[in-house]
């Protein structure tokens, strides 16, 4: 097997393991809940009117990004996995629903709003990975693995926000333009090198 480098190996305990998960994830988790809640109530900012072409598409592309924010810390947990089975399989099934819900939502939201032919391709992308990831953790042995892939292409571009705060705190401007798009998909990448690594390491074939 492939042992997880140093840096790493902390994480792949349950409890700090679900805490980075929710730590990284919070800004989009948090983003998309606030925006599922205003796209209902009319209460949409400016700087998102132009999502709403497709209200269906982005509403269910905010609420589902949360929800499977929310839950991947959660089925990524040994304890729930243990313990708690029949919760786990439960909570599983939201969670590919969510996820399925998510990139099929994304697609169908690219067809209508375009950012650049470089984000545009990265996300068209990352929504066809998602769904074939999730696919086929309900399909092989590989779940857990699969299941991984699938949380990094789901909320890896959301990781992003790790990356733009810190630029928006020193220069007082975030990034935009070619630089942002760039930022962006390396910011994903790296997401998915990181669970990459943590499914070599993995003694489990689950």
């Amino acid at each position: 097997m492939h042992p997880l480098p140093k840096p790493l190996r902390a994480f792949a305990r349950p409890i700090p393991l679900a805490l980075a998960l929710a730590l990284c994830t919070a800004i989009p988790v948090v983003a998309g809940a606030v925006l599922a809640l205003q796209i209902p109530l009319g209460a949409v900012p400016d700087s998102s009117q132009r999502l709403l072409v497709a209200p269906v598409a982005i509403f269910l592309h905010a609420l589902a990004g949360a929800l499977f924010g929310l839950l991947g810390p959660l089925q990524f947990t040994r304890a729930l996995r243990g313990r708690f089975g029949a919760l786990h399989r439960a909570a599983g099934y939201a969670f590919v629903t969510a996820g399925v819900l998510l990139g099929a939502s994304g697609l169908s939201l690219l067809a209508r709003v375009s950012a650049s032919p470089l984000l545009d391709t990265a996300r068209a992308l990352a929504g066809a990975a998602l769904i074939a990831a999730l696919i086929l953790g309900l399909t092989t042995r590989r779940h857990r693995a699969w299941m991984i892939r699938a949380y990094a292409l789901g909320m890896g571009s959301g990781v992003v926000g790790l990356v733009y705060l810190p630029i928006y705190v020193i220069t007082g401007a975030p990034p935009q333009g070619l630089a942002a798009d760039l930022i962006m998909v390396a910011t994903w990448a790296l997401a998915l090198l990181v669970a990459e690594t943590v499914v070599r390491s993995l003694n489990d074939p689950r």
